[in-house]
Parts: C-alpha cells; sequence; structure tokens
C-alpha cells in the first residue's frame, strides 16, 4: 500500500491499570479521549489493547518476574474478559477494536498485527501506560517491522516521571515523532 493509513492505539488504559495514576488520571484520560475523538472524527481506527489473561493465569510462567507479580497481586481479581478491570476507561464505539494480549508489547500474545496487516495499516500513533512499558516495547517491535510511529507523549504516563521524559525526549525521537495530543489532533486537519 502506498498510501499511508494510520491507527491509533490507546494501550492499557484500562481500570486495574489507570489506578495507578492517582490525581493524574483526570488530565491524562482528557487528552487520551481527545486523541480518540480525533481518530474517529477523521476515521482513522481506534484499537484498545489490553491486557487479559484467563482465569488461574495459565499464560503466567513462573520464570517472568514481572507478570508472576501481577498475577501474585490480582490473584483473587480475574484478569480475564469478563473483569471489570481489563475493560478499557474510555467506551470503545461502534467499529472500535479491543484487542487482548498477554505480554508487555501491544504484539505480545495478540492478534494485533495480523488485523494492521488486514486493514493496510502502515502507520501507528501510540499511547498508554506505562512509557516505560507497553510504550516502549510496542514502539520497538514496530519500528523494527517498519512502521511510521508517532507517540503522543501527553498521552502516555509512567510511575517514574524521569523515565518517562528520557523516553519522550531522548529515546522515543530517533524511531518515532513525538508530539501532543492536541498537535496530532490539528494535523488531521
Amino acid at each position: 500500500m502506498s498510501q499511508k493509513q494510520p491507527a491509533l492505539l490507546v494501550m492499557d488504559v484500562q481500570h486495574s491499570i489507570v489506578q495507578g495514576l492517582g490525581e493524574e488520571a483526570q488530565t491524562y484520560l482528557k487528552n487520551v479521549e481527545r486523541a480518540v475523538a480525533a481518530a474517529h472524527k477523521a476515521d482513522i481506527p481506534v484499537m484498545f489493547v489490553v491486557v487479559r489473561f484467563r482465569k488461574g493465569y495459565p499464560e503466567v510462567s513462573p520464570a517472568n518476574k514481572m507478570f508472576s507479580a501481577i498475577r501474585e497481586r490480582f490473584k483473587d481479581v480475574s484478569l480475564d474478559g469478563d473483569s471489570l478491570a481489563t475493560q478499557p476507561v474510555i467506551e470503545p464505539r461502534e467499529g472500535d477494536l479491543v484487542i487482548a494480549k498477554k505480554r508487555v508489547s501491544a504484539f505480545a500474545g495478540s492478534d494485533l498485527e495480523m488485523i494492521l496487516r488486514a486493514q493496510g495499516i502502515t502507520e501507528l500513533v501510540l499511547s498508554g501506560i506505562a512509557t516505560s512499558g507497553v510504550v516502549l516495547s510496542t514502539l520497538r517491535y514496530a519500528a523494527d517491522k517498519d512502521y511510521r510511529l508517532k507517540v503522543l507523549g501527553d498521552c502516555c504516563a509512567d510511575q517514574d516521571s524521569e523515565v518517562h521524559r528520557v523516553l519522550l525526549e531522548k529515546v522515543f525521537p530517533r524511531q518515532a515523532n513525538v508530539l501532543t495530543a492536541e498537535e496530532w489532533a490539528a494535523s488531521l486537519g
């Protein structure tokens, strides 16, 4: 496909994760809502990527330090498809996709790549929690797969503000254009 076809990925913006933002959650969600509204207005596909596991967490290996800790932390909370904890905080509208993943990257343990290929999508606009987790992992994988990349800096969040800053100012610009939700919306016309 010669013409670039973008998609907005809203990653890990789900109830169980947004709670960790504390007071910053409302401002963050307003920025993401602005980006989602701009995508809808421009007929750009919106894909909500969420972490989901089956009941009992059979996908989580004891060797995986991060997800073993999550399994232990949420042992009394289901992170399956029926759980409120795994639902996107921003309500997907008809036509939006919700993509379940099993690891940090939006591509790991999901059908995201197949959907992107099937729809001729060649450009990804990334947003999500955490900047040092899903955004970084997805950006690296997507860059290696030759997607054009944009990162909406104010639609990313991380519990470590310094890591967030370094990624947005020094690391991501090597592989993506970093801009705000407002700048991106204005660029869509």
